[in-house]
């Protein structure tokens, strides 16, 4: 069928994923067991082995295997208590020690001593008469409620509940996973199990600040004008926990960045049109992607993985998709009601032919896809006409019809962003550029914007063909003292990996007889970021020594502080990777633009400028009529990572 959404291609998607051993474990049903009863036993909810497990809902049967979540149980603490029942007299051997006598009766080295206290100030000696404690062992369970039911009052957002019992937002939204992104008066969640005068009071006369990734008392310091030992006054706490990502820190009136972050759900949304929300109706998206499932061999689970794995169209879709359910989970959360039509083009444009005939999209608010270049031109002219607005998720350079988004920034414009970062102050930088044959014309381009830039070309064999190398002194004679930008452009890895290397080996170096501040310091950077530069023979160590600079549409984050990654992979077992992000990111920006304004067409005025999770948008429109995203990253390479530069 054409138009879908099926719970078989979740499935499929998320047999993919890997359990993990040292967060997962398996127990098999026992006749007569519940899974309240299991969730008991394991310290965890029934809820927490359903979404592992769907199919317990319908019927547990005896013998069932259920993956268990054991990195959520909040196990109780458990004591041994010891209780003396005699002893037993041992005299002692040659080569016996305490170690080997605790061994070979059961019991600890201090339990031997304690009833023997010579020992206490002698060494053990061969003929020693020694009392060994037959002890009988009691374990105790001590059940600690770790959490208890709290009522959300008038006015209180998650930020504030975070900070009355001394927890970060991210670890509030663990205890509720499900308490949605806005927390409504009386709704009842899970806070930590604190005394009464352990919770802090939220006093409005005080500003508060919650702390971002990497940021330390520095970076406060230099942001909120306030020194290590004022923020310890003011939140005592510090001194015993440290700066954490996501706790709540109290400062004074004015120093604030909870504004955006009051209920924030999952979405790492920092647009604030969440807060711009004016229509509730029901809004109609529409997605078409090839997940080409005429191909796929259904007859067995082996055979669909195979067909997945060996169709990049299928994949790609599937994990676009995923991203997709993401966000209208994310957006369901928001109290918005949504109409969503998924559709398989087949990468057909016969089969996009026939499903524009069979279907009425008239009322459709928003197109989403296709994918590839010939089906999105046949999905934007044919809906042209009813001014349905088509959003490109990943085409460059389209035939920008009146109706159309292209959502991913031109390649022109990434181009210019790293010229402009190099222009901006050549007077006192020194400019090298270094391309093979096949990069003549942007070498060409950069000297005619460099006037002063010095070309140095790969190296050639007889035949006059690129060798993919330079020597160090083809590069060394033109670095000069101070800052120097190079210009790498080539879609060879061999190549980037020799240039990087070289430039890395002189990189902030002096030559006998020179001052320090002759030093040859040196940037890299390049107009066309591609999979040359991320091959497995260029060193990240190089980039980061040389500070590598490029334009990108999308930004880095950290997947291991990132609470939509956490809520991905609590769904499907596996980590998101870039495709999945930008079905959400996408499908987010769409939707919300669409509640947030009239049309999608005025959020282009009404909303100048959103950003998600890796992905900004800021539409402009285009002389052709359409619209284009001219909203872009610079990013460099910094102690092996890649950081946006602000």
């Amino acid at each position: 069928m054409s138009k879908f959404f099926s719970i078989i291609l979740i499935a499929i998607m998320c047999s993919f994923g890997t359990l993990q051993a040292q967060n997962f474990s398996t127990h098999q049903v026992k006749a007569g067991e519940t899974i309240e009863s299991i969730a008991k036993r394991y310290y965890i909810t029934a809820n927490d082995i359903y979404t592992l497990n769907p199919d317990a809902k319908k019927e547990l049967k005896a013998n069932t295997i259920l993956i268990i979540p054991i990195s959520k149980a909040n196990k109780p603490t458990v004591t041994t208590v010891k209780e003396l029942k005699g002893f037993r007299t041992h005299k002692t051997k040659r080569k016996e020690t305490l170690y080997s006598l605790a061994k070979k009766y059961d019991v600890s080295e201090d339990d031997i001593k304690k009833y023997n206290k010579f020992l206490y100030a002698n060494t053990l000696r061969k003929g020693d008469k020694l009392q060994i404690p037959i002890l009988k062992e009691t374990k105790v369970v001590d059940e600690v409620k770790n959490t208890k039911p709290y009522l959300v009052q008038a006015k209180e957002g998650k930020w504030r509940i975070a900070y009355k019992f001394g927890i970060t937002l991210e670890e509030l939204e663990a205890l509720n996973p499900k308490m949605g992104a806005v927390l409504q008066e009386g709704q009842q969640i899970n806070v930590p199990n604190l005394e009464k005068e352990e919770i802090k009071k939220v006093d409005e006369t005080y500003g508060y600040y919650k702390v971002l990734p990497k940021e330390g008392f520095y970076r406060l310091k230099l942001k909120l004008g306030l020194t290590q030992e004022e923020l310890e006054a003011l939140n005592p706490e510090l001194k015993e926990t440290g700066l954490k990502v996501g706790m709540i820190l109290k400062t004074p009136q004015g120093n604030t960045n909870l504004a955006g972050v009051v209920n924030a759900s999952y979405d790492g949304t920092s647009s604030d049109l969440k807060m711009k929300i004016k229509d509730y109706g029901t809004k109609h998206i529409a997605v078409m992607l090839p997940f080409r499932l005429n191909r796929v061999e259904f007859d067995t689970t082996e055979d669909t993985k195979k067909s997945i794995k060996s169709d990049p169209y299928l994949n790609a879709s599937l994990d676009f998709q995923s991203g997709v359910l993401m966000a209208i989970d994310s957006l369901k959360a928001l109290g918005l009601s949504l109409k969503v039509d998924v559709y398989d083009t087949k990468y057909e444009v016969s089969e996009v032919s026939r499903i524009l005939a069979a279907n009425d999209f008239s009322d459709v608010d928003a197109v989403i896809g296709p994918l590839t270049p010939s089906t999105f031109a046949k999905v934007a002219s044919e809906l042209q006409v009813n001014n349905v607005p088509v959003v490109s998720p990943i085409g460059l350079d389209l035939q920008l019809r009146s109706n159309v988004f292209q959502s991913r920034p031109k390649t022109e414009l990434l181009k210019s962003r790293i010229v402009q970062f190099v222009k901006k102050d050549t007077l006192s930088n020194n400019v090298i550029i270094v391309a093979d044959s096949k990069h003549v014309s942007i070498a060409n381009e950069l000297k005619r914007t460099f006037n002063q830039a010095s070309i140095v070309y790969s190296r050639k064999n007889k035949k006059g063909q690129d060798e993919n190398y330079v020597l160090v002194n083809d590069i060394v004679g033109s670095l000069k003292a101070g800052n120097n930008y190079v210009f790498l452009e080539t879609t060879n890895a061999g190549f980037v990996s020799n240039v990087t290397s070289l430039l890395a080996s002189v990189n902030n170096t002096i030559e006998p007889g020179q001052k320090n501040n002759d030093k040859k310091k040196i940037t890299l950077v390049t107009t066309d970021m591609n999979d040359a530069f991320e091959g497995d023979q260029v060193s990240n160590e190089h980039l980061s020594k040389l500070n590598f600079h490029f334009a990108a549409t999308s930004k880095w984050f950290d997947e291991t502080e990132n609470s939509f990654v956490k809520k991905y992979e609590s769904m499907y077992n596996t980590t998101p990777n870039k495709r999945a992000v930008r079905g959400f990111d996408l499908t987010m920006d769409v939707v919300l633009r669409l509640v947030s304004s009239n049309s999608l067409y005025e959020s282009v005025n009404d909303a100048p400028l959103t950003e998600y999770i890796e992905s900004k948008f800021a539409y402009k429109k285009d002389i052709s009529g359409g619209y284009y995203n001219d909203s872009i990253y610079l990013v460099k390479h910094q102690n092996l990572r890649i950081v946006e530069v602000k």
